[in-house]
């Protein structure tokens, strides 16, 4: 299997809207981290949709190693 790119060291905080949908980038190549802009095309990756039930503020991973995908779990510290 492939490995992410490792798009950002820090999990991105972002203002999420109940019940939108939100398309996070599991490659780490997109260019509007943390989501996908087709970047994957052509790779063993694809985006992972993340639609929130309660508005609020959440964190992407950055790393794209995360166990908790797609949100942070803290991976980042041991890269």
């Amino acid at each position: 299997m492939d490995k992410p790119v490792i798009a950002s060291k820090t999990p991105a905080a972002v203002e999420v809207e109940a019940g939108k949908s939100y398309w996070w980038c599991s490659c780490g190549q997109s260019k509007k981290q943390p989501f996908c802009d087709g970047s994957h095309k052509g790779t063993s990756f694809l985006p992972m949709e993340y639609k929130p039930t309660e508005a609020g503020k959440v964190y992407f991973c950055g790393c794209k190693h995360t166990s908790k995908a797609p949100l942070c779990d803290g991976t980042h510290r041991t890269l």
